[in-house]
């Protein structure tokens, strides 16, 4: 494997002098951040813990900044952007800056929440500066549709990164939490000074990490049963369960005996539970029909 030349990564002055061009001005409309820093790209890497044998899924690569870094210590790195501009400059960028590594670089011109297969073998791992305005739902699809990623870093706003890896029963628990740990263990990994950003951005930034789980949450529930009862228990999350889910359930009552069923009290609420609970609910939705259906004979012999 050939070595990279010292200065392969890109300082803040490679970066201004790329953008410039390429006439490229960063928008707030996809949330364009580019990292400066050469010593933040290989700490994040480190953070990431990328292996020789690893092949990395990168979202958002903007300028190439982070991409050069992984290519240092990665086998193969796909990048995905959907910048018309930047997609077609950073293979370029590869070749000038990392020539005996180019050939491990692929690009996928898209918009990631569109992105269901990639090129060359399966990605092990998703290391990504990922844009703020859309960071939890790309997180959350990438997951989804590729089980072979078994770890993940990724850069997001501060506030994005305390929900993600917030525990049941803090004040920022909500649905992020919860879809997040149905597929991974999740922590938060670091922090990162907004300085290391052109530009600077408004907002403090940090690292969240994701291990995806050994073995897939043990339940009879789909992933999509699971999310619905997540996302209606969190669309009034002041509201008791009971109530919070009556209209998944159909009624409050067969709610109720949902919960009851799956051994949760009705008068919890949703920042309280487990991705586990929530699966555990999800699997007496039957409970809920059948109580339903029972409250509406009820009513038609009246």
């Amino acid at each position: 494997m050939t070595s990279p030349t010292p200065d392969a990564l890109l300082g803040p002055a490679d970066v201004r002098e790329l953008a410039a061009a390429l006439g490229v001005r960063p928008t707030k409309q996809r949330g364009q951040n580019f990292v400066i820093d050469a010593n933040t790209v290989r700490r994040i890497v480190r953070i990431a813990e990328v292996r020789p044998d690893d092949v990395v899924v990168e979202v958002g690569p903007g300028l190439g900044s982070l991409t050069l870094a992984l290519l240092e210590a990665a086998d193969r790195v796909t990048a995905v952007e959907i910048d018309d501009v930047l997609a077609a400059a950073l293979p370029a960028t590869v070749a000038a800056r990392m020539p005996g590594r180019a050939e491990r670089f692929a690009l996928v011109h898209s918009d990631a929440m569109h992105v269901t297969e990639l090129p060359g073998p399966a990605p092990t791992a998703l290391v990504a500066n990922l844009p703020y305005n859309v960071a939890v739902p790309v997180l959350l699809h990438m997951l989804e549709n590729f089980p072979s990623i078994e770890r993940t870093l990724v850069m997001v706003q501060s506030e994005v990164a305390d929900r993600l890896a917030a525990p049941p029963g803090s004040k920022v628990y909500g649905v992020p939490s919860v879809k997040a740990n149905w597929y991974a263990e999740v922590k938060r990994a670091g922090a990162i000074g907004r300085n290391v950003f052109w530009p600077a951005p408004n907002v403090d930034s940090g690292l969240v990490s994701l291990v995806r789980r050994a073995e897939p949450l043990k339940t009879g529930a789909s992933r999509r049963e699971v999310f619905a009862v997540v996302d209606a228990a969190f669309a009034q999350r002041r509201k008791t369960l009971r109530a919070a889910l009556a209209g998944w359930a159909g009624s409050a009552a067969a709610a109720e005996a949902a919960l009851v069923a799956a051994g949760v009290s009705p008068q919890a609420r949703g920042e309280s539970l487990t991705v586990e609970e929530f699966a555990r609910i999800a699997e007496n939705a039957g409970n809920a029909k059948s109580a339903k259906n029972a409250g509406n004979k009820e009513q038609g012999q009246q």
